[in-house]
């Protein structure tokens, strides 16, 4: 399960060098965006590979099993997180974009093996439960991910923006010993060699299936979409129309988008640990406000570090939109399909109101696109894979390769930013949350017209 937070720490933390990168590279808004490109393609190139080797030879786990797997993914990881040294002291973009790939490549290996590993280690009926917790962790990785990172490269009090390179180095160095103390921990565990069992077909019958059709242009639409919200954000609110702020004093903003998330998943996550109606409802309501207050947490200790605590008052004010999210549960009533439209119809909404306004409100609705992405992974999934059969497995490789949206859609928007305005460029996430309304429409209709009635617990991300 802790893999699960390394992967949630350093994809959140990303945004913490797009700005540091663009100030110091002198690049445009797309070409800092080259950091989500560099990162998100690995998961793209890594399942690729994979599935490439599995279709010609016969899934390579299947000889080493899952633990080793494992290992082999964290040292990957590991290397790419040490090569962010000599990329600091040649102060070369290209080598950090490098490195960033690497320690993602690593990723999308325990990304293959980690998510049924975790189901594997127990018995079944408890899985999902296992699955749950490890995507609470993702999701608090997440969360204190970009603190972390901002305090340990802005590297003082008072939260200066003055920094060099050489300042990765050492944060990057510490990864790297944890990638690797891990791998350790490891291979000195008792774990048993588990092995996946399922049949690769070895041809594409998968794609005769609507629903994966559909679903995978809608992960592609929906990592695409989650990534380029919090990519741009700390570019939007240098603007004057918003909130004049250096990327210094903007780490909190980012660090409540992905705290959505985790209050998303972690209201999702319920319906698995209890059966009874009235104490899901009764959490429903209190887990999304338990878990803003462990955002509130860790956000008032980074603030207080830092000398401004006065900060802290923009997190209460998004109060609200935390509140919407809860009543989106209700009406969505644990349904994948009912799910999917309402809370993309629901973010579309909100791109709408960031759009129409300015300043906070603005802000706030652009940052809610999070809550409202928080639980589509588990849904799309879900959905796109039922009624696969012996396709299942393949259909499941080529979903993971459509997180390419998360490598290609900040670019785009970065483009469409320089070209227009940063504010007007968020229209990328209102199209994207439209496409993702209509999957949750079309999808529902596909698999009854199958005779699948499909309602599944939600629950989960990626």
């Amino acid at each position: 399960m802790s893999v699960f937070f390394f992967w949630g720490f350093v994809a959140a933390s990303n945004t913490v060098l797009i700005p540091l990168f663009k100030q110091h590279f002198h690049l445009m808004q797309w070409q800092s965006q080259l950091v989500d490109f560099a990162f998100y393609i690995a998961y793209t190139v890594g399942a690729l590979t994979y599935f490439l080797i599995s279709f010609h030879a016969g899934d390579p786990l299947n000889r080493i099993g899952y633990k080793k797997g494992l290992i082999l993914g964290l040292s990957i990881s590991a290397l790419g997180a040490l090569g962010f040294v000599p990329a600091a002291g040649l102060e070369s973009y290209p080598l950090m974009l490098t490195s960033l790939f690497v320690v993602a490549l690593g990723f999308a290996l325990q990304q293959i093996v980690a998510n049924p590993y975790v189901i594997a280690l127990g018995s079944p009926e408890t899985g999902a439960h296992r699955a749950s917790l490890a995507q609470g962790i993702n999701s608090f990785g997440t969360t204190i991910g970009p603190l972390l990172l901002s305090y340990a490269i802005l590297g003082n009090v008072a939260g200066s923006a003055d920094v060099g390179l050489d300042a990765v180095r050492v944060p990057y160095l510490i990864l790297c010993g944890a990638f690797l103390a891990f791998a350790l921990v490891l291979g000195l565990s008792p774990l048993p060699r588990v092995s996946p069992t399922e049949i690769v077909r070895r041809d594409l019958g998968a794609f005769r299936h609507p629903q994966l059709v559909l679903g995978m242009i809608a992960i592609f639409v929906y990592v695409g979409t989650e990534v380029t919200i919090q990519s741009n954000l700390p570019e939007l609110m240098r603007q004057p129309n918003m909130l004049g702020l250096g990327h210094e004093s903007t780490v909190h903003f980012v660090s409540l988008y992905w705290g959505s998330l985790m209050i998303g998943r972690w209201t999702g996550a319920i319906g698995v640990f209890t059966r009874s109606t009235r104490l899901r409802r009764i959490l429903t309501v209190l887990v999304p406000l338990a878990a803003f207050g462990v955002l509130l947490g860790v956000n008032a200790i980074k603030l207080g570090a830092t000398g401004h605590p006065e900060r802290l008052v923009d997190l209460y004010r998004y109060l609200p939109f935390v509140g919407i999210l809860i009543a989106g549960f209700f009406l969505a009533g644990q349904r994948p399909a009912r799910t999917m439209m309402l809370f993309g119809a629901m973010a579309a909404a909100m791109m709408v109101v960031g759009l129409a306004t300015e300043g906070r409100l603005s802000l706030y609705a652009f940052v809610s696109g999070g809550l409202f992405c928080s639980v589509m992974w588990p849904c799309i999934f879900a959905l796109s894979i039922a009624g696969l059969g012996e396709y299942t497995n393949q259909g499941s490789s080529l979903l993971v390769m459509m997180i390419l949206g998360g490598a290609l859609l900040p670019p785009v928007q970065g483009y469409l930013a320089d070209w227009i305005h940063i504010h007007t460029s968020y229209i990328i996430p209102l199209l994207g949350f439209s496409y993702l309304a209509f999957y949750g429409w079309k999808v529902g209709r596909v698999l009854r017209a199958q005779g699948i009635d499909y309602d599944a617990t939600v629950g989960g991300g990626h």
